[in-house]
C-alpha cells in the first residue's frame, strides 16, 4: 500500500510526456468517451484524463458521481441515464473508462446496454473477484455495506444480479490495464480468460495518471477492435 505514494510521481513523468501533449495521438474526432471513477471516489478523480481527451479532440463525459460508495444497482441507474444521454447527443456508441471499482461499473453498464457501448477499458479493476483487494480496503468495502443498508434497508444480496452480470463473457470489446505492483487491488483479479489484459508499471491510485496508460488509450480509443 505505501507504494501508492508514487501517483505523484506518475503525474510529474505524465505532464513532461510527448503523449500527455498530443504527440503523434490520433486525433479523437468527436468520439464520446464516458469516465467512471473508483470506490470512495468521484469525479474529480478523473479530471486529468477528461482534460487530456477533450484536448485530443474526444467528447469526454464524466459519470456524475460524487461519492462513489453506494450499492452497485443504485450506481447504475444514473449511469445508464447518462450512458444514453450521451449517445443520442453524439449519434455514436460510447467508449466507457472506468478506474477501479469504475471499471467494474462500466463492464455490467456495457453488458445491460451493449447496443449503446463501443468498448469498455477499465483501469486496476478487479473484474474476476470485485472483493480481492487490500484489506484496508475491504475495511471500506464493509463499512460501505454497513451504510447502504441503513440507507436502503436491503442487505447486500440485492447485488446478486451485478455480479452475475459482471461474471458473464463481455458484450463488447473489453480491456482490462493492470499493474503487479497495484497496492489495492490484486492484480490476478484483474485478469480473466474472455478479457484482454495489458500489463503497465505503476500504482493503483495513479493508474488515471500513468502515461503507459495514456499511449494505450491513445491505440484503443480511435479502434476497440485491435484487442478483441
Amino acid at each position: 500500500m505505501w507504494l501508492e505514494g508514487r501517483m505523484y510521481l506518475e503525474w510529474l513523468r505524465l505532464i513532461r510526456d510527448p503523449v500527455f501533449r498530443g504527440d503523434e495521438v490520433p486525433p479523437g474526432l468527436g468520439r464520446p468517451v464516458l469516465l467512471v471513477p473508483g470506490f470512495l471516489a468521484g469525479d474529480w478523480t478523473l479530471r486529468t484524463p477528461y482534460d487530456w481527451l477533450k484536448r485530443m479532440g474526444y467528447r469526454p463525459r464524466m459519470a456524475g458521481v460524487a461519492f462513489n460508495v453506494m450499492y452497485s444497482e443504485v450506481m447504475l441507474r444514473p449511469l445508464i441515464d447518462t450512458l444514453t444521454a450521451l449517445h443520442r447527443r453524439t449519434g455514436a456508441r460510447v467508449s466507457l473508462v472506468g478506474h477501479s471499482r469504475g471499471g467494474v461499473l462500466a463492464k455490467v453498464l456495457a453488458h445491460r446496454r451493449p447496443d449503446l457501448v463501443e468498448q469498455v477499458i477499465t483501469l486496476g479493476s478487479p473484474l474476476k473477484d470485485p472483493f480481492d483487494v487490500h484489506p484496508i480496503t475491504m475495511a471500506g468495502v464493509h463499512a460501505a455495506h454497513v451504510y447502504n443498508l441503513m440507507r436502503y434497508g436491503h442487505p447486500a444480496s440485492v447485488e446478486m444480479r451485478f455480479l452475475r452480470d459482471l461474471a458473464a463473457p463481455p458484450r463488447v470489446p473489453t480491456t482490462s490495464i493492470y499493474s503487479r505492483s497495484d497496492g489495492v487491488v490484486n492484480w490476478h483479479a484483474c485478469l480473466r480468460p474472455d478479457i484482454n489484459a495489458i500489463e503497465v508499471n505503476g500504482s493503483h491510485v495513479g493508474l488515471s495518471l500513468n502515461p503507459e496508460v495514456y499511449r494505450i488509450l491513445s491505440y484503443l480509443l480511435p479502434a476497440p477492435w485491435r484487442h478483441r
